[in-house]
């Protein structure tokens, strides 16, 4: 069942909170702002409708309350009753939230007012109640009732939680110097109240602070498995042993939000589209936002080829469709009816094949997420069995191998099973361990030797690193270690990078941008949160303590510069890299003339096709030794044993692709597949072809699309029909 949460925001909008103290760029309200947008924003990304936010103004000008009549409850208004809050009511709040005109309001009446909204909304059910104040606490405030305040708080079950702008805070380490005697004392009474009532009080400044921390979702646990732990065949032995056992997950993936499609509605401006932001369901549907927007709708057509209908193909129904499989270049339809054949059957459980010591298991096979598993619940049977069971692993330092079928006729899987004691809780971890075929075994040669073709040892060679090279990465491995770099509260050293203190910058990064253009749609995205940018680069303290180290591995390893990969480049601007030796092989080869004007070898046709076009200097060069590459190509096919020679030309016509891609002459090649397309499929090049027309398209060596070069006219759209296998009419 969803927890149901009623949270009133109390925020202060006097005219007190329009100054900018302390060196601040923004007023006290901006500032305050930041941590309740942030609360706000949170609860509408959840999308709970049990979640419900309630938001309450200080020293408005007007006021507007249950209570206005009375002299006590004056310039305080209900801005948002406790309902759920979607975009438009936050658009709402942001036009409502502004520094008013009036010094004067009582923060204890608005929390008189927050408890009777909460009692109205929440009656006796059962509800997380919470209400939150912000103020800076510089306008009176009556405590004749604050004995009845608390124990209504009290007897409620209500969480009070005050953050006062410069709010004097001890363990935060700030303190405000020459406060107002007011401040002062409202400080101090605010304090007591939340501390007699079991609440929370603390300054802005570090709510703010803990606001950009990101907050890690905890779901609500759901059994994957409940049945039987078996060891042995309890249908056919007294002696097997059976627990009954629920299996829950460990951790959850957590991952980005997705955007959704929408479409406005007519009459709507292109203006005021850019202002809207869907917002979702519990059921995670696409909930329309104040009317304006409306989810797209997909819909699905089938088409199946036949010559005889407009565009050679023709739409069919689902119904008309049957399932295949590609078996080689076959489609093998299989029958429902004959499908039931490849089920194979199972049965629910979890029984285990056997044990292995916990030295011999290998942690690189792990295939899955960490679950596990406890007993069956208020099952005092089953919590004794399975606890003598883990404690039988832990002493004997042993791990289960088990089968487990979470439901009939699921596919079985292999997990391990792990045991874990704490002083208050036992359980067993699993995780799931690959079959026989999803094993990949591979042969690599030693990184630490070298053997020649006889089976000589080398043991100094360029690959093998020196004693001399292994000491100094050694070094400065060690020079770099996080494990006690950090340092804790009192100053000790302790780990640099602690799990729990690790996010998703991709994650987080998408919420926080998400947020913010929820409230300011027409802003740029701001900066990203400190916190998530903290481990994207080794601390610069200890770069600079390992530098000498990092110099010494530099020498021991030789490290030399790479000179840079050389870019694209026409036939008339020819761009490269100078070699390091000064020597420049490519410009004494262009000064043969005769390396141009001879013909290509159909032996060696790639690499003189390249030579060919690096001392290319004029456009008819280049269209001279694509054309000598086409005849070579409608040779090899031609003269073709089979598809012999069908990978030697695909690959040749690759290199072509690429080259005139580069230098932006899409011309000579895209007029040769047209060719190549025509004589393939006409049977020209000594038959029938059609296997080659086959083996290019799957190649996708299409024709050089607009989108690739820029002197191409060719669209995606023409690429696609060129590519069907059937000649134009």
């Amino acid at each position: 069942m969803t927890t149901k949460e009623a949270t009133v925001f109390i925020v202060d909008l006097g005219a007190t909170m329009g100054a900018r103290r302390h060196g601040r760029t923004q007023t006290d309200l901006d500032w305050a702002l930041e941590y309740v947008w942030d609360r706000i924003t949170t609860v509408i990304a959840t999308g709970r409708k049990t979640n419900l936010v309630g938001v309450v103004g200080l020293r408005t000008d007007d006021s507007d309350n249950v209570l206005a009549e009375e002299e006590h409850y004056q310039h305080i208004s209900v801005l948002q009753p406790i309902d759920q809050i979607l975009m438009p009511q936050l658009r709402q709040l942001r036009e409502s939230l502004k520094v008013s005109a009036t010094e004067i309001g009582d923060a204890i009446s608005a929390v008189v007012i927050a408890v009777q909204m909460i009692m109205e909304k929440c009656k006796k059910l059962q509800y997380i109640r919470r209400i939150v104040l912000i103020t800076d606490a510089r306008a009176p405030m009556l405590t004749d009732d604050l004995s009845k305040i608390r124990k209504k708080i009290s007897e409620d079950k209500i969480e009070l939680l005050v953050l006062g702008v410069d709010f004097d805070d001890a363990e935060y380490g700030f303190k405000e110097e020459a406060k107002d005697s007011i401040k002062e004392e409202n400080e101090a009474i605010l304090k007591t109240l939340c501390e007699d009532c079991g609440g929370m009080y603390g300054t802005l400044a570090q709510a703010i602070e803990e606001s950009e921390i990101p907050r890690v979702k905890t779901t609500r646990p759901i059994a994957s498995f409940k049945g039987l732990l078996t060891l042995g065949n309890p249908s056919e032995y007294e002696t097997a042993m059976t627990i009954d056992v629920e299996r829950y997950p460990k951790i959850m993936l957590a991952k980005p939000p997705t955007a959704s499609s929408f479409v406005l509605r007519e009459g709507l401006s292109a203006n005021e589209a850019s202002q809207l932001l869907p917002t979702t369901g519990d059921d995670g549907a696409s909930v329309q936002t104040g009317g304006d927007l409306t989810a797209v709708k997909n819909a699905r057509t089938y088409q199946v080829e036949d010559q005889d209908a407009p565009g050679g193909k023709r739409d069919v129904a689902l119904e008309e469709l049957a399932k295949g499989y590609e078996y080689g270049r076959t489609a093998v339809h299989i029958s429902e009816s004959d499908r039931n054949v490849t089920t194979y059957e199972t049965l629910q459980g979890l029984d285990i094949l056997g044990f292995i010591a916990q030295s011999q298991y290998e942690h690189y096979l792990d295939m899955s997420r960490a679950n596990l598993i406890v007993s069956q619940k208020l099952n005092d049977k089953a919590s004794m069995a399975l606890s003598s069971f883990i404690h039988a692993l832990y002493e004997l330092e042993s791990y289960a191998v088990a089968r487990l079928v979470i439901k009939e006729n699921k596919e079985p899987k292999l997990v391990l099973l792990t045991p874990h004691i704490e002083p208050d809780f036992e359980c067993l971890y699993d995780v799931e361990l690959p079959f026989a075929e999803d094993m990949r075994s591979y042969k690599f040669p030693p990184l630490d030797r070298v053997l020649t073709v006889s089976g000589k040892e080398v043991k100094v060679h360029r690959t093998l690193p020196s004693d001399k090279l292994l000491d100094a990465m050694s070094d400065y491995v060690d020079s770099m270690d996080l494990s006690t770099f950090g340092k804790d509260e009192e100053g000790a050293p302790t780990e640099y990078m602690p799990m729990d203190e690790t996010y998703s910058p991709m994650l987080h990064r998408i919420n926080q941008v998400i947020k913010h253009r929820a409230v300011y749609p027409e802003a740029d995205a701001p900066p990203p949160f400190e916190i998530l940018m903290r481990y994207s680069k080794p601390p610069s303290d200890l770069v600079e303590k390992s530098q000498s180290k990092l110099d010494r591995l530099i020498q021991a390893a030789d490290v030399k510069k790479v000179p840079p990969k050389a870019r694209g480049k026409r036939y008339y601007k020819k761009e490269s890299s100078k070699p390091l030796s000064n020597l420049d092989v490519g410009a004494l080869l262009a000064q043969d003339s005769g390396r141009t004007r001879r013909k290509i070898d159909p032996k060696n046709a790639v690499a003189e096709f390249k030579q060919f076009l690096a001392g290319a200097d004029k456009i008819e060069d280049l269209h001279d030794a694509c054309k000598q590459m086409e005849y070579i190509i409608f040779d090899w096919i031609r003269n073709s044993v089979g598809d012999l020679n069908y990978g030697r030309a695909v690959e040749a016509i690759r290199i072509m692709r690429e080259e005139m891609n580069e230098l932006e002459e899409p011309g000579p090649y895209n007029d040769f597949l047209r060719e190549l397309k025509a004589k393939v499929l006409g049977g020209e090049l000594g038959g029938d072809r059609k296997e080659m027309w086959y083996r290019i398209r799957i190649s996708k060596l299409t024709l050089i699309l607009k989108g690739e070069c820029a002197g191409s006219e060719v669209t995606e759209e023409e690429s696609k029909r060129f590519m069907i296998p059937q000649l134009t009419r």
